[in-house]
């Protein structure tokens, strides 16, 4: 348990490009306890849902995806790029083992809501 909270600190405090995979971008995210487990919040406008992945491995939640460029109108030409687009991933670490967990996602509004419940709050 102490290693995992350790563990668990410095994935709080390393700066963002050490908790993604080599990715072109990382989407920022938010983790809340809640009364039943965890909460993770993550910022991934412009993804359509289907592009979208989330699994885990051990207490490491692992979100991958894939952001992409459509044209806006015909002939045009970029001027200033300052959006990312392509594959990302991002993993955040948790102070549980997430392999006997209860995982929903919901997306709305750019933002995807990863809902995992913890055995131990289970009734």
């Amino acid at each position: 348990m102490p290693h995992d909270l350790i563990h668990f600190m410095q994935s709080l405090f390393l700066p963002v490009a050490g908790r993604c995979g080599d990715p072109g971008w990382c989407p920022p995210a938010d983790v809340y306890r809640t009364a039943d487990g965890w909460l993770v919040k993550l910022d991934l406008a412009g993804l359509r849902p289907e592009d979208i992945g989330v699994s885990t491995s051990g207490s490491r939640l692992i979100v991958r995806g894939s952001r992409r460029d459509c044209t806006v109108q015909e002939g045009c030409r970029h001027y200033r790029m300052e959006i990312n687009y392509s594959r990302f991933e991002r993993g955040i670490e948790l102070p549980c083992d997430l392999e006997r967990t209860d995982i929903r996602t919901d997306y709305r509004d750019g933002m995807l809501y990863v809902h995992i419940r913890t055995e131990e709050m289970n009734p």
